[in-house]
């Protein structure tokens, strides 16, 4: 089932409509909800991202939410500020969808997962019903040298403020646990940018399940050829790992 809100309903915005569409299982099999962001250097919205990641939780019992957030020519805060907004959408509405407002965790792609995992760090009192309690982070962007691009399409012109929007600086012992994904070989986004974020991690304690593949390049998705990327078996076994990693933190029923 799928149904589709718009998050801002009393703005509007040049070009852009943010949305929030939710995937619900046909049975449900736990009490949490994960929220997704697709990549694409936040310049785009890569397809294959979104409602696939949202269809193969559904298959694993859970709820899931993706997320259409404003991209270039919108420039920071504005992508951050919907990833805040859909999570606190989905919190308010824990009832009626049926599931624990202290189980939501954001899942991201490429910039989609620096946007994760910014929106996991990025702390406020303010926001605190915004702040996630997992995040999942599929190849993501960590700092500027993970991905350069994306910090231009993100900042524009203040590209040179990249510290204050960079996950790795910004976590503290209030981040939630993460599942990390990267390949090696990948050419676009520095694996090292992961191996980067998840020592940061570990060094403020937090619980952090890290999974690098030696093969695959970049933005594979599901890696099973979705949208014309490429089929990589190898690495297709990665939600069958974060399945385990969700029933581990109580997401999904043992």
């Amino acid at each position: 089932m799928k149904e589709s809100l718009k998050l801002w309903p009393n703005f509007t915005f040049d070009g852009e409509e943010p949305m929030l569409h939710r995937y619900s299982p046909e049975n449900k099999r736990g009490d949490g909800a994960v929220i997704i962001f697709a990549g694409g250097a936040y310049s785009w919205r890569a397809p294959h991202e979104g409602e696939s990641y949202a269809l193969r939780l559904n298959e694993m019992g859970i709820e899931a939410f993706v997320v259409d957030y404003r991209v270039a020519p919108c420039r920071y805060p504005a992508p951050l500020l919907d990833a805040f907004k859909a999570i606190s959408t989905v919190r308010e509405k824990a009832k009626e969808y049926q599931i624990n407002p202290n189980k939501i965790a954001v899942m991201g792609s490429s910039a989609g997962g620096h946007l994760a995992a910014l929106s996991a760090t990025h702390h406020s009192v303010d926001i605190a019903d915004s702040i996630p309690n997992a995040q999942i982070l599929c190849y993501p962007v960590t700092d500027i040298e993970s991905h350069e691009g994306s910090y231009e399409n993100l900042l524009g012109e203040n590209v040179d403020r990249h510290k204050s929007v960079t996950p790795t600086l910004l976590a503290n012992e209030k981040t939630p646990p993460a599942f990390i994904w990267h390949t090696s070989s990948d050419q676009s986004v520095d694996v090292k940018g992961s191996y980067r974020y998840a020592a940061r991690l570990s060094e403020l304690g937090i619980p952090v399940e890290m999974h690098v593949y030696p093969i695959g390049g970049h933005g594979l998705g599901l890696a099973n050829g979705l949208h014309g990327r490429a089929i990589v078996e190898y690495v297709q076994r990665w939600p069958e790992e974060l399945e385990r990693w969700l029933r581990l933190i109580g997401w999904i029923n043992q």
